[in-house]
């Protein structure tokens, strides 16, 4: 079990630069949520770390993406488990641990150590949403194991969606189109059956200036139809433009580290143009840390950081204050996942 200063530099600060600068984290104006951390794939901090950091943060609610292929045995990624009983052994646990350390810091500390703020009775909640990455389509396609580890996955009562799911015709991308059509409208079907919201990955070819990927995602949503519940853009890269058709059928937008890059003026024209019942807030973690901490592995506890600049681009733009947005950013997510 990890010892407060092993989470929490001598300075007090959470945070800090690449090169070792201290950095002042925003101060939250509503309880912050994750709603797309990858808690399987961290190797900065472990699990239980990264929540106790997180919660330490004031990120209160934490969606897992936890993939049938990729994060079991026999994944291209380093796996946390052999079978669906063993993930939950393993989920569970790193939940509890970190609720103990939170607990152990209480009792010695009634300041927690990050802006002298009180320290948190209880760690962020934490859910999953379950599905085959594009990548994987092939082998929900093929394998019999991976649809069962799919229902069953969805059967949990940790489970609160569907995801991430969709087309990727990126640069690291293998898979046929087809194949990854087939499996995008299986799992879309599964989760309109089930009245689970969706998570999306929808990510073009480089250069694509037609976004077919994006394209042909809202097609198939047309003709599958979208579960009640709905279904959120995750780790939106794109503008306007590509949004609004999304908007137009009702589906959330989560915004993530990327709207803060020096270059991505077209995301934050998104952001501003977003409709604030929509507009969600994400990590992506490890992936793509938010300025000023990028060059780092990305986690959960650095929502605070992407909430922040959502609130700020929107207030000067002009469209809401940034306690609206904060505020949307918690109860969209909420509603969202029934949680």
């Amino acid at each position: 079990m990890a010892s407060l200063n092993e989470l929490v530099s001598e300075d007090g600060y959470l945070f800090h630069t690449k090169k070792g600068k201290p950095v002042e984290a925003p101060q939250a104006l509503a309880p912050l949520v994750d709603t797309h951390c990858h808690l399987t794939c961290l190797s900065t901090y472990d699990a239980a770390s990264a929540l106790v950091r997180a919660t330490l943060a004031g990120v209160s609610l934490v969606i897992v993406p936890v993939d049938p292929v990729e994060d079991f045995a026999g994944g291209s990624s380093a796996s946390v488990a052999s079978d669906v009983p063993a993930f939950f052994t393993w989920f569970e646990g790193q939940v509890a641990t970190g609720q103990e350390m939170l607990g152990k810091w209480r009792r010695s500390a009634s300041l927690c150590p990050h802006k002298g703020t009180s320290m948190p009775d209880r760690i962020a909640d934490v859910r999953i949403v379950a599905g085959v990455h594009p990548y994987g389509a092939r082998r929900f396609l093929h394998e019999e194991i991976v649809r069962r580890r799919m229902e069953a996955l969805l059967e949990s009562s940790f489970c609160v969606g569907v995801g991430e799911i969709g087309l990727d015709f990126g640069p690291y991308n293998s898979v046929d189109g087809q194949e990854q059509l087939a499996c995008f409208r299986s799992q879309l079907s599964l989760a309109c059956e089930r009245d689970l919201p969706v998570e999306l990955h929808i990510r073009d070819a480089k250069d694509d200036e037609g976004a077919q990927a994006h394209r042909q995602a809202l097609q198939l949503l047309r003709e599958v139809g979208m579960p009640p519940s709905g279904c959120d853009l995750h780790c939106f890269t794109s503008g306007p433009e590509v949004m609004h058709p999304f908007v137009e059928l009702g589906c959330h937008i989560a915004f993530g580290g990327a709207a803060s890059f020096k270059r991505s003026d077209g995301i934050r024209d998104a952001v501003a143009a977003c409709p604030s019942n929509l507009l969600l807030c994400e990590t992506d973690s490890p992936y793509m840390a938010p300025v000023p901490l990028r060059g780092q592995e990305c986690e959960p506890a650095m929502v605070a950081f992407s909430a922040a600049l959502i609130a700020d681009v929107r207030e000067e733009a002009g469209v809401a204050l940034r306690r609206d947005s904060y505020r949307s950013l918690w109860d969209n997510a909420r509603s969202f996942f029934r949680v």
